[in-house]
């Protein structure tokens, strides 16, 4: 199959530190599966200045075409490459998907229900939006949360929607450790939406609990415990390491598109935790696999005065076994048939 990718969610060299590797997963996997893949990566210049992303110049870099754009979702793009589908992910991959007259899938994201809902882009850009749904052959949802929040909004699309989540290689089996203190894990960028502040500030009161916080960022939280460990910033293998100490991983995130930390804390063997209603809700099912939680403190609680958390880690080992790379990349095209 020839398969085109529109997106400006893609790292165009392997040192970016702040492009998700999520959609070159897919790609890379279903390259080995023996398809020919193209991507191009429309590129806006102020918000890639905003967010600190690296400049690249108009051009091709392998199999990727960089595509410079002053204004969003303005313009047109052009290919040579004639795929049997198209799959865009982001809004301005959408967008500019609808536009090239080919069969294409739209991937929801939750920055597509953010310029759905929010007043401040919906005026402009969600008619155009609505529009490329209408004609996408297929609508993939990025995690069971944002199938559900997207199908309230447009239930009519429900038969050619599906969910097209994250994979991750290799799973660790553990046992409940049964340590006079019990590790906790949270990590993430020290912003609002995180949570990390309710996670502190909830294991600051239990006496039997050792936290550590990794991450950085404006908000300044170390001020809430004289407990808590803060590791700072860490590579991506030194907090995989950290998580295969840890007993609990804990992020109670607000408006995560999926979360590839928690696939991640839940292969490192940690009973995993995520806010309700959110993120990778849907994966995790509580007290199955992992707990979902609106009371941090009263969540844990449960946790640590749960029967049998073997059963649980056991369930945690065959749910992420079943969500490898490859396995989902397969998944992910087969919906699209």
């Amino acid at each position: 199959m020839k398969i085109l990718v529109i997106t400006d969610l893609y790292p165009i060299k392997e040192d970016e530190k702040h492009t998700p590797r999520t959609i070159q997963n897919f790609v890379k996997n279903w390259q080995n599966l023996g398809h020919e893949v193209k991507i191009i990566k429309p590129n806006f210049l102020l918000n890639s200045f905003l967010r600190g992303k690296p400049y690249y110049p108009n051009g091709i870099y392998g199999n990727i075409e960089n595509i410079n754009f002053f204004f969003p979702f303005w313009g047109n793009i052009k290919t040579s490459f004639t795929p049997d589908i198209v799959i865009a992910h982001m809004p301005s991959g959408i967008l500019y998907a609808d536009k090239l007259g080919l069969p294409f899938c739209a991937a929801v994201h939750a920055s597509d229900l953010e310029v759905l809902t929010n007043p401040l882009y919906r005026m402009h850009f969600k008619p155009r939006l609505e529009k490329a749904y209408k004609n996408a052959v297929k609508i993939a949802c990025r995690s069971y949360v944002l199938k559900e929040k997207f199908l309230k909004l447009y239930p009519e699309f429900e038969e050619k929607t599906f969910i097209a989540p994250s994979g991750i290689n290799g799973a660790m089996q553990r046992t409940w450790s049964n340590n006079e203190k019990i590790k906790v894990l949270t990590c993430g960028q020290f912003i609002k939406r995180k949570n990390i502040d309710k996670v502190i500030t909830a294991c600051e009161k239990m006496d039997n609990i050792e936290l550590t916080v990794i991450g950085s960022g404006k908000e300044r939280l170390e001020k809430l415990s004289s407990k808590a460990i803060f590791t700072g910033q860490l590579s991506h293998e030194q907090v995989l390491e950290k998580m295969r100490e840890s007993d609990i991983f804990i992020l109670p995130s607000k408006n995560e598109t999926f979360g590839m930390v928690y696939l991640e804390a839940m292969a490192s063997g940690c009973i995993t935790v995520c806010r309700e209603g959110d993120g990778i809700d849907g994966i995790i099912k509580d007290g199955f696999n992992g707990f979902l939680t609106e009371n941090i403190e009263e969540t844990l609680n449960k946790i640590l005065i749960y029967p049998d958390k073997n059963q649980i880690l056991q369930n945690t080992y065959n749910t992420v076994s079943e969500l490898t790379e490859e396995k989902v990349a397969i998944n992910y095209l087969k919906s699209l048939q």
